[in-house]
């Protein structure tokens, strides 16, 4: 069997016809139509990517990305109506991996399906680094099983953020541009911005920072980009 796919749409015609196209390339579809349900499947099963809808029932799908995310890094592709930049970037900050706009080709859907499934398995399947435990100050990053903890807290990020943070972790004092930062953690075929980065930045810092507005870690450059101050 090929990847596992959840697919989230409270329209029924819309989710036939993705599940149709999708096991055509030998994909396991399993289907939700709510926030709920969607939530309570993503729980019982690991999938390898979730196509989610903005606008659904009972939890929206920014809710939704929202919570799947306090339990799992699952890649996760947000659908949507509107096309306006705002509302991509709240995808992104509620943690989803990529966006695509309705209406969409089903050919650009199974590109960008294959595309975040492709750099979740290099980020899984990376070569162990020669030291799997990075510890600066009261942070502690576990590179193989992708955990960081601040002061004995275990802190829940994502996939991008952990990514993030280990790229400058790793190599302290050096600044990152946002080009850079997109194109080696996003890889060269991501279509979105620089602003993506900015996006993923800010919930990183929010996270690891007493205070984000002066922050211990993760510094800005200005002009110039990001580094982990050492």
């Amino acid at each position: 069997m090929g990847a596992k796919i959840l697919v989230v749409d409270d329209e029924e015609l819309i989710v036939k016809g993705i599940k149709f196209n999708l096991t055509q390339d030998k994909m396991e579809v399993d289907c939700a139509y709510d926030g709920q349900q969607a939530i309570e499947m993503a729980k019982e099963k690991k999938y390898d990517c979730v196509l989610l809808d903005v606008m659904l029932p009972v939890f929206s799908g920014y809710e939704v990305c929202q919570r799947i995310r306090e339990f799992s890094n699952m890649p996760i592709i947000m659908l949507t109506a509107k096309s306006e930049d705002s509302d991509k970037i709240l995808g992104l900050e509620y943690g989803a991996d990529d966006y695509i706009t309705k209406p969409f080709n089903i050919m650009e859907v199974k590109a960008r399906i294959k595309a975040v499934m492709r750099r979740n398995s290099l980020n899984e399947n990376a070569a162990p680094k020669n030291n799997d435990i990075f510890v600066f100050g009261d942070l502690k990053l576990d590179h193989k099983n992708r955990m960081v903890n601040i002061a004995g807290k275990l802190i829940n990020l994502t996939s991008k953020e952990f990514d993030i943070l280990e790229l400058l972790l790793t190599h302290p004092n050096t600044v990152y541009s946002r080009e850079e930062l997109l194109k080696l953690i996003w890889g060269e075929d991501f279509p979105g911005d620089v602003r993506t980065v900015d996006v993923h930045v800010r919930r990183l810092r929010e996270k690891v920072e007493t205070d984000p507005g002066e922050p211990k870690y993760v510094y800005t450059k200005w002009g110039a980009g990001y580094y982990f101050h050492d």
